[in-house]
């Protein structure tokens, strides 16, 4: 049965064996049915209400527990009170971020834990900006903080909401720029949710889990909204948990019969690393059909390692579901159909440019970059490929991705200037993707705005950095590669950053590497390769090339670049390390993950509020600097430097 707005959806009888299941660890798992959901929402509206929060009122939800939020947002939807969801960040330009969400909502409300917000007013204090200053003044007040909720037994009052209001509001990852927020209907969000069930075939037989956090497009909208819509029996991970215990995710869809998973690139090399030579044990994943694969660019490679390694497991082919969307269409734009093995398109990666025709080669080719089919657009959403005029371009042609239909947002959050950018004069909207149709399936191949200009020819950075990875030691996302036009200069020069915080003498090596395997593989020179300490990101995990180009032209690595060029004597390998030496590296390695703080030794870094994926990333730079000696799960039991590089020196020899 459809329903017109998530109120309704909300309010419908639930099937009494319908649930929400959290789990926290092993064995660990409480139970929520959809039922006591409803009942939890309306005592969370109660206290909303009570606050003063009426419908149209915006409510930031800064949480990291899933149950929180959940409970948390369906009480802003009954209440008709827009949810903003935010994710939890450690670094200053996080906080920054969360303000400048603030100040463009008005007056907003916040629901969140009280040592959050008190970082937050930290931050302010340190800052010294009246205009932060003024906005978190004004945000305090209107704050709403779990500690204060303990009692959901009393019933705020339902607003009806109409299809075409706001449902809420999903703000981009943001760069350096202002962050944009999406607006999402509850016509949209509800279209979207009967397309992607009629798309995917789900059904009550069906069990999802995910990983995903609840703030990302991917975890809320389609392992939550979706599955409650077609009544699914749900199963949430938190992230925290999948990063510190990545093995547990798979274990926990052998034992709940998981059909419905998904994960992005991240995950599945993250689950391989740990996994490493060891058995996955005796699982049984034959019940899994379909594994939501939404991350951009999908890797081919990884894809076949993840099933290879556990085909063993019942895991299925055809399980693999690489799929294409953003948060402008409430997620899904495209789906392959389901049941059939996931497809694959070997281009000539020089002829990618926008109005090229795409010239397939063998398997062979040097110039060969592999692209993965996505499908077709879902029910009630169009999808077309255009020339830089927005003129339609036949099957074939590379060109700019534009979509249309019911689940497509009618813009951003009082941003009228970006709104008149981003839709055509006949209502499509351009997603800033770039892509091409053919034989009836869609291929994504990058980004507008991240191509290079290489020799008159067009590349994408993302299938130069697919071969970059290949030089010791580096992974994707640890290398970037970018145009750079330096001032004067009339072309872009091809230029790569390695994230290297080894000895300077020894970083020359694997930069003739990667500029060798480049060479080789494309055809292309690299003018040079630039060592950085930090690839920065957006709160999603996306690379910020356009900064690293900044920071080169604005001269920020010109002291290391001066440095390796000088050769410094080789690092002394077989020197003795003691706990005070590998305590100097960690901190070094600490503060450059954790950029814009400044942790001491005995700081613990949970205490300092170090997200799930930074402290993966610690661990990784302490792996490369001390390979195979400490695990990713011993950070959890050494959690300050000091006790970490006492353990390492134990383990080491030191």
């Amino acid at each position: 049965m459809s329903h017109p707005t998530l109120t309704a959806l909300m309010q419908h009888q639930h099937p009494a064996d319908r649930a929400i299941h959290y789990h926290s660890g092993d064995n660990q798992v409480r139970r929520v049915t959809y039922a006591e959901l409803y009942q939890r929402a309306l005592g969370m509206l109660f206290h909303l209400q009570q606050l003063g929060a009426r419908p149209g009122d915006h409510l930031i939800l800064l949480l990291n527990n899933n149950e929180q939020f959940i409970d948390a947002f369906w009480g802003a939807i009954l209440g008709g009170i827009v949810p903003v969801p935010v994710a939890i960040g450690i670094s200053d330009e996080h906080r920054r971020k969360l303000l400048r969400i603030a100040q463009k909502l008005g007056q907003p409300f916040i629901f969140s834990d009280r040592k959050t917000l008190e970082r937050i007013g930290q931050f302010v204090q340190q800052a010294g900006d009246a205009g932060l200053t003024t906005t978190f003044a004004a945000l305090r007040p209107r704050a709403f903080v779990t500690e204060d909720v303990a009692d959901l037994s009393k019933a705020g009052l339902v607003h009806e909401a109409r299809p075409e209001d706001t449902a809420f509001i999903q703000f981009s990852s943001g760069s350096t720029s202002e962050p944009k927020g999406v607006v999402l209907t509850h016509a949209n969000l509800m279209a979207h949710s009967q397309s992607v069930n009629q798309a995917g075939g789900f059904n009550e037989n069906d069990v999802s889990l995910s990983w995903m956090p609840l703030t990302h497009d991917m975890g809320l909208i389609g392992f939550h909204l979706v599955m409650f819509a077609a009544r699914v029996n749900a199963h949430l991970m938190p992230t925290e948990l999948f990063v510190r215990r990545p093995l547990l995710w798979l274990a926990i869809a052998s034992s709940v019969r998981a059909t419905i998973l998904c994960s992005p690139n991240f995950g599945y090399r993250h689950y391989l690393k740990v996994l490493d030579d060891r058995s996955p044990g005796s699982l049984d994943l034959s019940p899994v059909r379909l594994i939501f694969n939404g991350a951009e660019p999908i890797s081919v490679e990884l894809c076949e390692e993840f099933l290879a390694r556990l085909s063993g497991l019942g895991l299925k082919r055809a399980a693999m579901f690489p799929v294409y969307g953003l948060a402008e269409a409430s997620l899904a734009v495209t789906f392959p159909p389901t049941g059939r093995h996931y497809r694959t398109l070997l281009l000539d990666r020089h002829h990618l440019g926008v109005g090229s025709r795409a010239q397939v080669v063998g398997t062979g080719s040097r110039d060969a970059v592999a692209l993965v089919s996505v499908g077709q657009p879902i029910p009630r959403c169009e999808l077309r490929i255009c020339a830089d005029d927005d003129t339609p371009l036949p099957d074939g042609s590379i060109g700019h991705i534009h979509i249309r239909g019911e689940n497509v947002t009618g813009g951003y959050f009082r941003e009228p200037d970006i709104n008149a950018a981003t839709f055509t004069r006949d209502g499509w909207l351009r997603t800033g993707d770039l892509g091409l149709l053919l034989d009836g399936e869609t291929y994504i191949t990058g980004r507008a705005k991240e191509i290079l200009f290489v020799n008159g020819q067009n590349y994408y950075p993302h299938d130069l950095e697919a071969i970059a990875q290949h030089a010791a030691g580096m992974e994707l996302g640890k290398v970037v590669v970018a145009g750079v036009r330096p001032p004067g200069a009339e072309t872009d020069q091809l230029t790569v950053f390695a994230l290297y915080r080894g000895e300077p003498a020894g970083f020359p090596a694997l930069a003739t590497e990667i500029t060798r395997l480049i060479n080789e593989q494309s055809g292309l020179e690299v003018a040079q390769v630039v060592p950085v300490r930090r690839i920065p990101k957006t709160t999603s995990g996306k690379i910020q090339r356009h900064l690293l180009e900044q920071q080169l032209i604005d001269g920020e690595f010109a002291a290391d670049q001066a440095e390796v060029s000088r050769h410094a004597p080789a690092y002394a390998g077989g020197a003795a390390r003691t706990a005070d030496s590998i305590e100097s590296r960690l901190l070094g390695i600490c503060n450059g993950v954790l950029a814009g703080r400044s942790i001491g030794p005995d700081d613990n870094l949970f205490e300092i509020g170090a997200s799930s994926l930074k402290l993966i990333e610690i661990h990784e730079q302490i792996d490369r600097e001390y390979p195979g000696v400490v695990d990713l799960t011993e950070l959890f039991d050494h959690p300050t430097v000091a006790a970490l590089a006492r353990h390492l020196a134990a383990k080491s020899g030191g």
